[in-house]
């Protein structure tokens, strides 16, 4: 079983997508793939294999169902599961105890009747309808995307989902408001002879769900591996020092990036070193002000302000000495203190053989061995003559 971007389902046989022929269903171009680190373990003596297994289904949508028929499932393997009316067709991307670990993490109860259940391995009948389904999809959204703009709705139809059994579709969709769509899908039910339901997503969620390239030249985070979406603020740009660039520091989604978030621990962990607040620094000399700071080298920038363009370079350690004196009633004479900032190492290296040199192939190369081949040749006409 393979992801319906690269199967081979063409009518001149060349794969399609990510060329890998269908191939793929262990990993490969599926959006959201798990590595099961626990695969290589032995189970201890008399322990069953978890009854609950993990399924994926279009895009970024995964859900778990339990093993009732103890059917030998493995990752990649077709299965037909239970759906709120009839049965939908999803593929099985976890497998084991991880995913005892993924349902406690999610605080989901194996036992509880919110779990459905696997009816069986999907057969050759169950693929075919699934595939006949999905074919419908593209041409659903464009057909709802006109129906919107027929009844002037505020809303966007962002992808349409069709269940296995090609009898209920799901529509997500964008809104900045409140929508009443009940005309919306009264329409939809009559000109597909389906059952409708209309599901809101956030900005977020419809960037994963669709893919992209990010301005980091890889794909979107949201549509390959990242599963929860945390806030954004601006105040992760802050710490950061980054400037507040809404170009730059937007997504796909028009959001703020979530990856403005992945070394903000290390910001906070470093700023608690610095002082709270930057204040003013007051000396014998005169007064300074704070310019910048360097998080991770521990320094900090100030400039007096009879000369604003000499920065001054201080660590930590001497702000808080200086704001300590200050805070008794003293200055010291001067903030700046006699400990050398060193510039950062270079790597050394030695031209040996000269292959930086730009015109090392521009020499006509030396002609050797002329004296060699003349001698030759005199030994030769001598013995002929002989």
């Amino acid at each position: 079983m393979s992801c319906a971007t690269c199967a081979n389902n063409r009518t001149d046989g060349k794969p399609r997508g990510c060329k890998n022929n269908g191939t793929c269903s262990s990993g490969g171009c599926n959006k959201l793939g798990v590595f099961d680190w626990l695969a290589g373990l032995e189970r201890a003596a008399n322990q069953q294999t978890f009854d609950c297994v993990e399924v994926r289904f279009k895009n970024t949508r995964k859900e778990f169902f339990k093993n009732s028929e103890k059917l030998d499932l493995n990752v990649g393997d077709a299965v037909a599961v239970e759906a709120t009316s009839g049965h939908d067709i999803g593929v099985v991307s976890l497998t084991g105890e991880l995913v005892k670990i993924q349902m406690n993490k999610y605080k989901i109860d194996s036992n509880s009747r919110e779990v459905r259940k696997i009816y069986r391995k999907a057969h050759q009948q169950d693929l075919d309808k699934w595939k006949e389904a999905r074919d419908l999809e593209q041409s659903t959204m464009f057909e709802a995307r006109k129906m919107v703009a027929l009844l002037k709705l505020d809303m966007k139809i962002g992808d349409v989902e069709y269940q296995g059994d090609k009898t209920r579709a799901t529509f997500y969709y964008t809104a900045d408001a409140r929508v009443d769509f009940r005309e919306l899908i009264r329409m939809l039910a009559d000109t597909f002879k389906i059952r409708v339901e209309m599901k809101q997503i956030g900005a977020r969620q419809e960037a994963g769900r669709i893919g992209g390239i990010g301005s980091c030249g890889r794909e979107l985070c949201c549509s390959t591996w990242l599963t929860d979406f945390r806030s954004v603020s601006t105040n992760a740009a802050r710490y950061q020092q980054l400037s507040l660039n809404p170009l730059k520091l937007a997504g796909q989604c028009g959001k703020l990036k979530c990856c403005l978030n992945y070394e903000l621990d290390a910001y906070m962990d470093a700023l608690k070193h610095f002082p709270k607040n930057t204040p003013k620094l007051n000396a014998v000399k005169g007064d300074a002000f704070h310019q910048k700071t360097d998080i991770f080298r521990g320094i900090m920038w100030y400039s007096y302000y009879d000369e604003p363009d000499k920065f001054i370079p201080l660590e930590v350690d001497r702000v808080k000495e200086i704001i300590a004196l200050n805070q008794e009633g003293k200055k010291p004479e001067d903030i700046a203190v006699l400990t050398e900032i060193l510039p950062e190492k270079k790597p050394d290296y030695e031209n040996v053989v000269g292959q930086d040199s730009l015109t090392r192939f521009d020499k006509p190369k030396k002609k050797k061995g002329k004296r060699f081949f003349k001698g030759n040749k005199n030994n030769r006409q001598n013995r002929d003559k002989q």
